[in-house]
């Protein structure tokens, strides 16, 4: 709607996750480098957490594009499946089928796998998605997939990606075998005021390089405290900030616009509760 008025090509505030708009915090850089370092040497198991809208979706479609192609990747987003339909799901995004629809078969047909990977010099990543969803039995199983190895190294590089809320999970005494074998663990961190500005910049740059939208000092600190430095926050507080400016005519979104906008962007949140 305001994309023309401000010079834009693409909206540079939408909550999907775009690799594209990727913005490498400090945080967010670190994240990535435990992912490449666990996934390289072979370490098993990698558990990445981070609060809801941190950016922790993102940054796996981002690792996607840093591995080569020697390196064979399975995503599952919807961790709310049962435990046979998860299997198929991984042998499916691994582009594998079993002669049967059974866990027994499931678990045949993804181990020849792995040995038909190891023996062209290949490398297999399994990255599961809001992973504190994940049921305590699902994750033992999941856990099983991790004895496939051999004397030297593990076959799949299993990444457990979720909200804080996964830690806990993972201090259930059902599930301390797999809690031993996480060798790489790291938390997202909020982005901080100067990543904010940087963060809000970079989107609007990816967005159109010659943009006539501003975002001055004092409107920052606000989305800053707001958001509390989460991206997905930043985002939508970005988006209605622009669209105000845009109905004020205005290229300069200062705090005034920025407080307009969390004003009624809490009032629709009220409106929609009651």
């Amino acid at each position: 709607m305001y994309l023309d008025f401000y010079g834009l090509s693409e909206n540079p505030f939408n909550v999907t996750s775009d690799p594209n708009f990727l913005f490498l915090s400090n945080t967010h850089r670190e994240a990535l480098d435990h992912l490449v370092y666990g996934i390289n040497e072979r370490k098993g198991f990698i558990e990445i957490t981070g609060e809801i809208g941190a950016g922790k979706t993102t940054l796996c479609r981002a690792l996607l594009s840093h591995l080569g192609n020697d390196t064979k990747t399975a995503v599952v987003f919807n961790s709310n499946l049962p435990e046979t339909q998860l299997l198929e799901a991984v042998l499916h995004d691994f582009g594998l089928e079993a002669k049967r629809r059974n866990k027994i078969s499931f678990l045949r047909r993804l181990n020849d796998f792995l040995l038909e990977q190891l023996a062209l010099d290949n490398n297999a990543v399994l990255i599961l998605d809001e992973a504190q969803n994940l049921r305590n039995s699902t994750l033992e199983t999941i856990r099983m997939l991790s004895n496939l190895e051999t004397e030297k190294e593990k076959l799949l590089q299993i990444v457990l990606v979720g909200q804080p809320q996964l830690r806990d999970k993972l201090k259930s005494p059902d599930l301390i075998q797999l809690r031993q074998r996480i060798a790489v663990r790291f938390h997202l961190q909020a982005l901080r005021k100067q990543e904010v500005r940087d963060y809000i910049s970079h989107r609007l740059r990816v967005a159109g390089p010659d943009h006539r939208v501003t975002f001055d000092e004092r409107a920052i600190e606000l989305i800053s405290s707001h958001s509390g430095g989460i991206p997905r926050v930043i985002n939508i507080l970005c988006d209605k900030s622009m669209l105000t400016g845009f109905v004020n005519n205005s290229y300069a979104i200062d705090r005034s616009i920025v407080e307009k906008s969390i004003e009624e962007l809490q009032g629709n949140l009220r409106f929609a509760l009651t």
